[in-house]
């Protein structure tokens, strides 16, 4: 029979712990983030409906995105028992300096139209937390704006070639002016991807006001009101804007990008500089042996070629095919620090996450960023700990399976069994 008491009051005051209430807004909600899927529904909220579907969004059936976050979660992890890890060391070394996360911010372009402070929110995040930022050719914020941003931290440029040569090499003498340290010379878009999500939402640069965007807008003034009393939304480094994100992309790339256009750059950049884009073995290995310091390892976010190949698939091979001193990067469906360890435990030398940072950027500007970092920080020792290393140098393919969903057809016929 259970003995029952009399409460004793003491025992009761006991259990009454009261939180301290939070009374700023802003970080009352990003302390109740706790993963990057709960920035992203903040950032949703927040944040205007074709504002946040360009970020959301990827290109016609969003397929590509969908196969790369689920390729992270299809990972099957291996703990080592009995191997204390109280303490972590996240540090890498990465195209010849330092970063204290085995992460460093992509280049997304428009960033100020997600959330006022853009790039500057995002650079000074990266200054904060020790590891690069990267600034697009289509950024709103100047290379000299990151640089105030960043002065002491390490900034890297995103470069696409312009039908107009010259814009793309001047932009490159300014970055390294400037002191950036590496170039990442993006080869996945000479054409735009049909990015449908834009398009049905009548997307366009600048945002437009139309009924639809006006009702939209009611529940969140405080977008609108960053909107229209601060500079005006426009590119740092173009002259051109006016129309919907194809048609800008379609009028200043060029198709005809090749072999040549990287040779030219190469003799204008004095640091390092990385191919963004690569998406087969084939051209990892050519890329190696034409002397370039690194890849990666990108179908830019889903935003271009749906279907494309997925770069997290792809690292295993790439990594057996260029060996181990090349530099091999990796971006696109990164949400959780788990996912950052099972890339580097298969090869890669360093990770971008680009709507990771956006969604921290849209739920609360650089707060928000900073907490995008700091939950990904946590997940990355977390994970670590679990696993049993006590440093990224311990990780090694046998701590990870990927599990496989997509088995190409010709493949999955030569293994059936004949019965």
């Amino acid at each position: 029979m259970v003995q029952r008491q009399v409460p004793n009051p003491a025992e009761l005051l006991d259990l009454m712990k009261f939180k301290k209430p939070e009374f700023n807004g802003k970080r009352r909600r990003l302390d109740s983030a706790l993963t990057i899927d709960d920035l992203r529904t903040i950032a949703k909220r927040r944040t205007p409906k074709a504002a946040f579907d360009y970020t959301d969004g990827a290109a016609e059936g969003e397929l590509s995105l969908t196969r790369a976050r689920q390729a992270f979660q299809d990972v099957e992890f291996h703990p080592g028992i009995l191997r204390p890890a109280p303490d972590v060391d996240t540090a890498v070394e990465i195209l010849g300096g330092p970063s204290a996360l085995p992460f460093g911010i992509a280049p997304t372009g428009f960033t100020r139209l997600m959330q006022t402070e853009g790039e500057v929110a995002g650079a000074g995040a990266a200054a904060a937390a020790g590891i690069p930022f990267t600034l697009s050719t289509l950024g709103t914020t100047s290379i000299e704006g990151v640089k105030a941003a960043n002065p002491h931290g390490r900034n890297w440029f995103q470069l696409y070639v312009m039908r107009d040569r010259e814009i793309s090499y001047e932009l490159t003498r300014r970055a390294a002016a400037a002191g950036f340290d590496t170039l990442q010379f993006t080869v996945d878009t000479p054409v735009a991807g049909a990015r449908l999500r834009d398009k049905r939402n009548g997307f366009s640069i600048p945002p437009q006001l139309t009924l639809g965007t006006i009702i939209n807008a009611i529940p969140r003034p405080w977008w609108w009101y960053d909107f229209l009393t601060t500079p005006k939304l426009e590119f740092a480094s173009l002259s051109t804007t006016g129309g919907t994100v194809g048609e800008l992309l379609d009028a200043a790339m060029d198709p005809t990008i090749s072999y040549d256009d990287l040779a030219v750059i190469r003799d204008i950049w004095p640091g390092k500089i990385v191919i963004k884009g690569v998406q087969n073995v084939e051209d990892s290995v050519r890329l190696r042996d034409a002397g370039v310091d690194g890849i990666v390892l990108s179908n830019h976010g889903g935003r271009q070629l749906d279907r494309a190949p997925i770069p997290f698939h792809l690292l295993p091979e790439v990594r057996t095919a260029v060996g181990d001193d090349f530099t091999v990067m990796v971006d696109t469906g990164i949400m959780n620090g788990a996912d950052i360890v099972a890339a580097v435990a298969l090869g890669a030398d360093f990770t971008l996450i680009g709507r990771a940072y956006l969604y921290g950027l849209m739920a609360g500007g650089r707060a928000g960023v900073d907490r995008t970092i700091e939950i990904l920080r946590t997940e990355i020792e977390r994970t670590m700990r679990l696993l049993g290393v006590a440093s990224l140098a311990e990780l090694e393919p046998s701590h990870v399976t990927q599990l496989t969903r997509l088995v190409p057809v010709a493949r999955a016929a030569s293994e059936v069994v004949v019965r």
